[in-house]
Order: C-alpha cells, then structure tokens, then sequence
C-alpha cells in the first residue's frame, strides 16, 4: 500500500514536505458521496461503445460501489455525517439544468429528479435523514444549498467520494477547498471513465484542494472518542 503522504503527486508537489498527520473529529466530519446513480451503470446498446466503457464498469461493479458501501457503513457506526449528492433536475424537460448539462456529447444530462435513472444505486441508499443534494451543476456546492448545511451542521472536514473524479468530484472538491474545509478524497471509492483519467486527476487536485487516500487509511485518522 501506497503512502498518503507521498502519493499522488504532480508536479508542483514533488519536492514538498510530507503533510501532517490527519485527525478527524467526528463530529465535524461529513462523508459526501457524489452522483453514484443509476444512469452511470446503463451498459449502451452500440456494442462498440458498451465494449469501451465495460472497464469502467468494471470498476464501479467491482471496487468503487463496494467500497463506497463499506465507507458508509463505516461512517455512520462512527457517528460521522453521511450526505449524498446527484445530479436530477426539478424539471421533465430539463430547462433548469446549468449549461454544461445541456451542451451536446457525454455531459448532455437530461435526468428528472423522481425518474430511476436518476436515483442513487439500491446499494448505497440513504437512511434515516441522510441529507441528499440535488444538483444540475457539476460542483455540489454551486448548485444547492451544500455549503449552509455544512456549516449549520457544524463540519470542517469533508471526506468525499463517488464519480466522476475529474469532473464533479474535482470539482466539488475544489469548491469545498475554497471555502476553506479540509477534504480528504478516497482514491479507491471513485473513479474516472479510464484509470488514466482517474489517477491524473487525483494528481492535480492531491495536496492544494485535498489530500488523496485510500479506504485503508481512514480509520487511523479518527480521533479517540
């Protein structure tokens, strides 16, 4: 296993010191998981084009999904904020959406908010009253009331996980960077449409917007009850 410290570095950051040790309080630690949804996993019918998005299924079906599951049930047995984000917009025929959801190609999303395409996957559903954003913009805190809640619940680290990792996650998370919380990115419950695409993202946002770390380093970084 990788070290979080070291991990993940682009260039500006090759030299830098390594970071301090991570204590999260959890009572002002949320977990945001972002736009796992039901539309992500539709296989398309052109067998080409299903043949070039199969290793990203790959990913979410083997890895991403059930870690991102694990990192729930984590969270909530240690009392941490669970929130979601997903992109749906209040209106059948989308005329709400932000422009880069209706501009033409891969991020044209027409998703109506109570349409199953647009709901969170059956395995990661909210319980109880998990806060659940809905967003037509690509940063969760840019199109919905994220960032008051955030604040009136009282959180200063925002741990995040989900798709994509070089469109809403990043920009999420450098939207939470900017408002001055500490967010710490799960490399291995998010991804990318390639590897390639996940990886050089994580490189770019690791250590100015967040730091980059795996399931595995989470439960170190608690502090003692």
């Amino acid at each position: 296993m990788s070290n979080w410290k070291t991990a993940f570095r682009s260039f500006y950051y090759e030299t830098a010191e390594e970071p301090e040790d991570i204590v999260l309080d959890p009572a002002t630690t949320a977990l945001l998981v972002i736009d796992i949804q039901n539309t992500y996993l539709e296989v398309p019918d052109d067998e080409a084009e299903a043949l070039r998005w199969q290793p990203f299924f790959d990913r979410m079906n083997d890895t991403v999904i059930p870690n991102a599951s694990n990192l729930i049930d984590w969270a909530r047995t240690e009392g941490l904020e669970v929130m979601f984000a997903r992109i749906a917009c209040q209106t059948q025929d989308g005329r709400d959406r932000s422009l880069s959801q209706k501009k033409p190609g891969f991020n044209y999303l027409l998703l109506p908010k109570d349409r199953e395409d647009s709901q969170i996957v059956d395995e990661l559903t909210p319980k109880g009253d998990e806060i659940v954003v809905t967003k037509t913009t690509d940063s969760a805190l840019t199109g919905t009331n994220l960032r008051l809640m955030l604040h009136n619940i009282g959180i200063r680290h925002v741990i995040v996980a989900g798709i994509f990792t070089d469109q809403c996650v990043s920009s999420t998370v450098r939207s939470l960077a900017d408002e001055s919380f500490e967010v710490l990115v799960v490399h291995d419950a998010c991804a990318a449409a390639t590897d390639e695409l996940h990886e050089r993202e994580l490189e770019i946002i690791n250590m100015i917007y967040c730091h980059v770390v795996g399931m595995d380093d989470l439960p170190s970084f608690i502090s003692p009850h």
